[in-house]
């Protein structure tokens, strides 16, 4: 698949960085889904093929082309569907997943509802998005973001359609935040300013030696995390 800056893909050394830091979103996930799970907005497919490690995994996805794909690398079921008209009986699964996807959608309220509809009783709503306050702190959003939100913003919108709103963050590790301020600070401060080739030897280097496992996911500072994950039941 071609990389056009509105999603990430794996195997690319300059995007390393972004792509490891949803890998470690979508580790987070497998780790609170189990059962019939859906994924909504699969994309390349990468994230629905490590959650099926673990749980039957239907995905949806928008753009025909992503799905075709996502079906021919990874064997998965995907169909093609509109987030904000979820084909999916309600009470249908265990677990829906959807990560860095709210953020590009305009019935983001609609979407929220219709994920709870579709879970069971006791099911699960894991969510990421990336953090407004550090992902656009000069209020200039990504041009494929409907909107971008913070915290309490986040929270108030699922807490809509979900009666528990688990909200946590991703961020660095403290290892890794050592290694990015001797390579020039904020890595993905200086992506979005300058691009990969735009970095020194140095945080090139860096770039693409990340992995999934740099990153914590956890409940300490969350309105100045990198994304915002939540975890939420009804």
């Amino acid at each position: 698949m071609e990389l056009t800056g509105e999603r990430t893909l794996p195997g690319i050394p300059e995007e390393n960085y972004w792509f490891r830091r949803h890998e470690a979103a979508y580790r987070f996930a497998a780790g609170e889904v189990s059962g019939r799970v859906l994924e909504v907005g699969c994309g390349e497919g990468y994230g629905a093929a490590s959650l099926a490690r673990g749980a039957r995994v239907v995905a949806f996805e928008y753009d025909g082309a992503a799905a075709a794909h996502a079906r021919e690398r990874y064997g998965l079921e995907v169909a093609l569907a509109d987030a904000c008209r979820l084909p999916v009986r309600d009470r249908a699964v265990d677990a829906v997943v959807t990560l860095q996807v709210l953020e590009h959608l305009h019935c983001a309220a609609a979407f929220v509802e219709a994920c709870a509809r579709a879970l069971r009783a006791d099911g699960v709503l894991v969510v990421s998005t990336p953090n407004r306050p550090t992902f656009s702190p000069g209020g200039t959003l990504n041009p494929f973001h409907v909107h971008e939100y913070d915290a309490r913003e986040l929270a108030g919108l699922l807490g809509t359609a979900f009666g528990e709103v688990r909200l946590l963050g991703l961020r660095h590790r403290d290892e890794l935040l050592e290694r990015e301020r001797a390579a020039g600070g904020s890595l993905p401060g200086q992506l979005m300013r300058s691009g990969y080739d735009g970095l020194s030897e140095a945080a090139r280097r860096l770039v693409r030696r990340i992995r999934a496992e740099d990153f914590e996911i956890d409940g300490r500072d969350v309105e100045r995390s990198l994304d915002l994950v939540a975890v939420c039941r009804r």
